[in-house]
């Protein structure tokens, strides 16, 4: 524990791009599971999703929009 609590202090004093590459490092060695149907599959949803829009099946909302209305609800208000 000891060594783990020096490399997360030695860690936490990179520069934010180097801290990001390295959480990045972490995460992808604790999973060595790779479903290679993964990007098929995130295709046909993206696909989906935008059929939906150009239909007319759901409606977009603005970025301006969301802001505000996440803004209201971690505010409280």
């Amino acid at each position: 524990m000891q060594e783990a609590q020096e490399l997360l202090k030695k860690a936490l004093s990179l520069p934010d791009k180097e801290r990001a590459d390295l959480a990045g490092s972490l995460i992808d060695s604790l999973d060595a599971t790779v479903d290679e149907n993964a990007e098929a599959a995130w295709q046909e949803e993206i696909v989906r999703r935008l059929e939906e829009v150009r239909s007319g099946k759901v409606k977009t909302t603005s970025w301006d929009e969301v802001r505000h209305k996440s803004r209201t609800l971690l505010n409280g208000q």
